[in-house]
């Protein structure tokens, strides 16, 4: 342990002697000529006009029609990739090690006057590990192909109040996105927490439609229909749906001006009876024995200054019929986090975080019980439109179960890199 707090402390302490500040994923910023701080906090967390802007299908609010399509300027590629030291600690010793922690491509732009796009693809990697035991498994890829969004959005169908996004996304449903965190290693655990018999996967992009819209008053909304298995073909006849609703008192959005509320539930189905009598080339089924769950919650984004704290609570209940464990009840769960995010120095290029996770099984499960808390440091280099550099460190304790619990500390230093 006293290896792994003075390796803690050079790591971060060598992070403030770097040189100075930049943003985000920045195919945007190189179309228009702005630094990514006009539509991030800091890279990848969107502030408010990035958020307007995702919302008006990536086209300036009040600029639509008067913006150049993607056949008229360079193509909007972007990259990102992570590369760095983590070390990982419990009773039974401590490990470390130089890691690649993926990589994300990244296209979208305007094809038409309110009619957009985005695709977020992150390609198969081999190596450098194949033949890493973990996660993946015996010689299975550190990254697996995969299409983690391909959506065409159709804004201002009723301007402002009424935009549709079809393909697989990122569901308005997760009130705070779990693909813009400043957090890499530490996902929010609610979110990927799976109760027994059940493969459905909060944190997921879905596959299918959203319609959405906002309104002078603050007041902001979007339902959903979606497969519910994220990239894969549905298991059952029955689509899921969900709505999302908030409001923001004061000017701006919630991200990083104005103090937001909001609900948010999911009503889905999971089949108990696969693979049902039929099987579409496209892969679909219609499995049969098919139970309710739902995901019920609320959330804040409070800010002041540059002080942003973000509050999130969620119920989930799945019907017994999908609870191996007491097959007499349902499985019932609770769980959330609050993460308070500061930004400092010019151009918001030092990031300072804490988050706190918890996620509450029922008593017969609570070997699955887990808290986790975690602080940051990121420090941006350069104030670049072409490529962004940000020096980020991480620490996670995590406690998993109740009466013999598991006890991880988790450490990152590392280097994330888009361009």
């Amino acid at each position: 342990m006293k290896r792994l707090y003075v390796l803690i402390l050079l790591a971060s302490v060598l992070s403030f002697f770097m040189p100075a500040n930049a943003h985000a994923i920045p195919a945007f910023a190189r179309k228009y000529g702005f630094t990514c701080t006009m539509c991030h906090t800091a890279y990848p967390k969107l502030n408010d006009f990035g958020q307007r802007f995702r919302d008006n299908g990536y086209q300036i609010p009040g600029k639509e029609g008067l913006e150049k399509n993607v056949f008229e300027i360079a193509p909007p590629l972007s990259l990102r990739t992570t590369t760095g030291l983590s070390i990982y600690d419990t009773k039974q010793g401590t490990t470390s090690g130089f890691n690649i922690y993926g990589l994300d491509l990244l296209s979208a732009g305007v094809l038409h006057k309110n009619i957009s796009f985005l695709l977020v693809y992150t390609p198969r990697i081999d190596e450098p590990a194949a033949d890493y035991t973990g996660p993946n498994g015996g010689n299975n890829p550190s990254q697996l192909g995969t299409m983690e969004s391909a959506n065409v959005v159709f804004s201002n169908l009723v301007q402002d109040a009424l935009n549709i996004r079809i393909g697989r996304f990122e569901p308005a449903y997760q009130a705070f996105s779990s693909h813009r965190s400043f957090y890499i290693m530490e996902p929010y655990e609610v979110y990927t927490f799976t109760s027994p018999s059940n493969s459905f996967v909060f944190a997921d992009n879905q596959i299918g439609v959203e319609a959405s819209g906002h309104f002078r008053s603050g007041f902001k909304y979007a339902l959903g229909v979606v497969n519910g298995s994220g990239g894969n073909p549905d298991n059952n006849t029955y689509k899921d749906v969900y709505v999302n609703l908030f409001q923001t008192i004061g000017k701006g959005d919630g991200q990083s001006a104005g103090q937001r509320i909001g609900v948010f539930g999911y009503y889905g189905w999971q089949s108990t009876v696969l693979p049902g009598s039929i099987v579409a080339p496209t892969g679909e089924t219609n499995g049969s024995g098919n139970k309710p769950m739902y995901r019920v919650g609320g959330d804040l984004s409070l800010n002041w200054s540059t002080v942003n704290l973000e509050v999130l609570f969620m119920e989930g209940v799945d019907n017994k019929a999908l609870n191996i464990i007491d097959p007499a009840k349902d499985y019932i769960y609770s769980g959330g986090f609050a993460e308070l995010d500061w930004a400092t120095l010019a151009n918001n290029r030092l990031i300072a975080s804490l988050l706190y996770n918890f996620v509450l099984p029922p008593s017969y499960d609570d070997a699955r019980t887990i808290q986790a808390y975690s602080a940051l440091v990121r420090y941006y280099l350069g104030n670049w439109t072409a490529f962004n550099i940000a020096l980020h460190g991480e620490y996670t304790y995590r406690e998993t179960g109740k009466s013999d619990p598991l006890r991880e500390n988790i450490f990152t230093a590392l280097v994330d890199f888009a361009f």
